[in-house]
């Protein structure tokens, strides 16, 4: 009976302040690389006046979680809804249409009722797949979407501003916004608003930025927001104590590793550059968003359109000796969410109710009155924003792969899957063995009183009741792969 009045009373804080016969936008905003590196999310240092004024105006998760830690599963998983263990997708390489190729995806949701959906911008996985993102989502060609980030260069008339970073991974010059990517994007998302306002027909507009990812290059400006000695550098750099090693991955992303060269030792300052970097590439993102949300009011869309905005996982920056993504710590597996919808009653709210990425989907089919979708696995919010009090599920899972980027070793299969459970006060992560099934190696850290996940507890006697409780949560989130299924295989 909770939920029942909780879904009615959800209904009415949406819909009560809009006739029947108008359907709401949405303006789906998505980052990438994001951790919770935000002023709403209680960071002391980084500039974020945007992405603060829309969580004044929405819902905040502090407890939202991907699929897994990088790239292509994340988004392939959000945008259908579905778990990995059934798109049977944990790498870059593999688009989801070859393994679900009749699958709807949200936009395509959208679009079959009625929506005239947009894509500008990294939306689905931006490079390697021979299908360019995901045509059949889209009421026109999707812009922007497709690149190596290596390919974020500086475009300027005249001569390029010289480097003023040292790092390999960063770079400082003094260029205008629209020389990078996103200061493209956001101008290319300011015109398709215009466009959908002239249009008058409802809209889903997703507007993908490609950062903080690195390269860190945001322009100059943003790093002139911060000083260097004022960066605090990783609070828990160690590995965590008694940790197996198998949670453990390179780094090659910021480190080099890849095709057989070795791990470039980095130093403290090159750290310190790097985090100062990560910071002005959330600044410099914040600032595009704004553009677009500064748009989004000045025609006077914002009081009929659902904005929501994501992450598709988060990020180390030199906590527990890792660097970049691919783990199932709580920094890669947390994510910034924020959901704004008209004239709710949890606006400037933050909620500690459990959320995975792939709840996005169900959610916004209920909140603007869409058909219920048959495909998504996840559940809706609707529920938690009209009560930032109340839950929908008991845990979120993330997985990740062992190697992380299996497919790029000799016999392109995992030896691992590790399958972590967070729930309200623990993550717990069990590694299997891919051939067989079997449990290797078991982490449990505690949240309420480690939330740096610096001690592994899962073999400690006192434990031993948490470990079953939380083995129980993970049992239940299947569906999970057949041990010893060949992802490398059509």
């Amino acid at each position: 009976m909770k939920r029942l009045a909780l879904f009615i009373s959800s209904l009415v804080v949406l819909h009560s302040s809009l006739p029947a016969a108008q359907p709401l936008n949405v303006l789906f905003i998505a980052a990438d690389d994001l951790r919770n590196d935000l002023g709403c999310y209680g960071h002391p240092m980084v500039k974020t006046p945007n992405l603060d004024r829309l969580a004044k105006r929405g819902l905040v998760f502090n407890k939202a979680y991907c699929q897994q830690a990088v790239c292509n599963p994340s988004r392939a998983s959000i945008m259908t809804g579905r778990r990995l263990d059934s798109l049977r997708i944990w790498n870059l390489a593999t688009h989801f249409r070859e393994r679900t190729p009749d699958a709807v995806t949200l936009p395509q949701h959208f679009m079959k009722n009625g929506y005239f959906t947009q894509n500008v911008g990294k939306i689905f996985h931006n490079w390697i797949h021979e299908i360019q993102g995901d045509p059949a989502s889209w009421s026109v060609p999707a812009v922007m979407h497709f690149a190596n980030h290596g390919d974020d260069k500086p475009q300027v008339e005249g001569e390029l501003p010289p480097n003023l970073a040292k790092d390999t991974k960063c770079q400082c010059r003094d260029v205008a916004d629209e020389a990078y990517f996103d200061g493209r994007v956001a101008k290319l998302a300011v015109e398709a608003l215009e466009q959908r306002k002239a249009e008058a027909k409802p809209f889903f507009l997703a507007v993908g930025f490609w950062k903080p990812h690195s390269p860190f290059n945001a322009p100059k400006k943003y790093w002139d927001m911060y000083d260097r000695e004022a960066v605090a550098m990783p609070k828990n750099p160690d590995w965590p104590q008694d940790a197996p090693r198998i949670a453990w991955h390179d780094s090659r992303e910021l480190m080099g590793t890849r095709k057989g060269e070795k791990t470039r030792q980095v130093t403290t300052d090159a750290i310190r550059e790097m985090r100062h970097g990560y910071l002005a590439n959330i600044t410099y993102m914040d600032a595009q968003i704004g553009k677009v949300l500064d748009a989004l009011d000045r025609l006077q869309l914002a009081g009929n359109t659902v904005v929501v905005f994501w992450s598709d996982h988060g990020y180390h920056l030199g906590e527990q000796t890792l660097f970049a993504k691919t783990s199932n710590f709580e920094l890669d597996a947390r994510v910034p969410f924020i959901i704004a919808t008209p004239q709710m009653k949890t606006a400037g709210q933050k909620t500690e109710s459990l959320a995975e990425l792939m709840d996005v989907y169900p959610t916004l089919s209920e909140v603007c009155g869409l058909p219920k979708p048959t495909g998504p696995q996840g559940v809706s919010l609707a529920p938690v924003l009209a009560d930032a009090t109340a839950t929908v599920r008991e845990a979120a899972l993330t997985q990740h792969p062992r190697p992380a980027y299996y497919d790029r070793e000799p016999d392109k299969t995992p030896t691992h899957m590790g399958y972590s459970v967070r729930s309200a006060t623990h993550r717990y992560t069990e590694w299997r063995d891919w051939k067989t099934g079997e449990t290797t190696a078991r982490e449990l850290y505690d949240h309420v009183n480690d939330p740096d996940e610096t001690r592994n507890l899962a073999e400690k006697a006192e434990q031993k009741e948490m470990v079953e409780k939380h083995a129980t949560l993970l049992k239940g989130m299947s569906p999970i792969v057949t041990p010893g299924w060949n992802p490398a295989l059509p």
